[in-house]
């Protein structure tokens, strides 16, 4: 499939800013896997915390782009249009280096289990080609809800 902008990616994924942390996807198989990618810049508004005088990306964050380009592959698959993925679980979740500003954030996921809406995933995140975090993460896509709007 063609790579995916920010503009693409917000079609397939709920989430926006702050809160949509992936860039760019430069490949993805509907059903299958996504590889996408998170400019770490100075400017991210969880380092006014985590730490002001250490800027490291939290690991739960890391966790969260990686869930989200698992979601890109799972909610591109034609069935899923205008569904959102939840998490149901992580586990073996490994950090394995800091990421800091200025580093590309290289995300990949890929669709390992599915049993109806639930599936299972295996994530990993590199920069520089060092691995900085491995995870397995469970998705749920429930159910469409209308809605029930009484205008």
């Amino acid at each position: 499939m063609p790579e995916l902008n920010i503009e693409d990616i917000e079609q397939l994924l709920p989430h926006r800013y702050p809160f949509l942390l992936i860039d760019s996807v430069s490949h993805y198989e509907p059903g299958v896997s996504a590889k996408a990618r998170k400019c770490v810049t100075a400017n991210e508004p969880f380092f006014q915390g985590h730490f002001p005088a250490h800027a490291v990306m939290p690991g739960v964050l890391i966790i969260e782009a990686l869930a989200q380009t698992g979601a890109i592959a799972l909610l591109s698959e034609p069935g899923n249009e205008g569904r959102i993925a939840l998490f149901s679980g992580i586990k073996q979740a490994k950090f394995r280096a800091q990421v800091r500003p200025g580093d590309v954030l290289e995300l990949k996921c890929e669709l390992t289990k599915r049993w109806g809406d639930m599936g299972f995933g295996q994530a990993r995140a590199t920069v520089n080609g060092k691995t900085v975090c491995e995870a397995e993460i469970s998705f749920v896509l429930p159910p469409v809800v209308e809605s029930t709007s009484t205008e």
